[in-house]
């Protein structure tokens, strides 16, 4: 197994960005053309306010988020980070697995 190299690399951006930027660029890059960018684009061609869409869904993804982030961050000193990256690595195996057996179902 190969180790993380994502911790030095947040590091260093977060000391030449600081956590705001950081953070920022990492969400901006990591939720680009997922479905809800895709929803986000079909509500304001949708509806002739778009600013009261960007205020929705910047308010929907507050509500979803922010829970998660104090969650996590209690959590954070209890839970050591190899148990994270194993439970995650099962999460993305069987969502892996799962998308192959629908695709084996179907035909493809």
């Amino acid at each position: 197994m190969i180790p993380d190299k994502i911790e030095a690399e947040e590091a260093d951006l977060a000391r030449h960005m600081g956590v705001f930027g950081a953070t920022l660029d990492t969400f901006f890059l990591a939720e680009m053309g997922d479905k809800t960018q895709i929803a986000a684009v079909a509500m304001a061609a949708h509806y002739t306010s778009p600013l009261m869409v960007v205020i929705g869904t910047t308010l929907g993804m507050l509500i979803a988020d922010v829970p998660a982030v104090f969650i996590v961050e209690k959590l954070a000193a209890k839970i050591p980070m190899k148990v994270v990256h194993s439970i995650a690595a099962a999460i993305f195996a069987l969502l892996g697995a799962g998308t192959l057996g629908a695709g084996a179902k179907l035909g493809f």
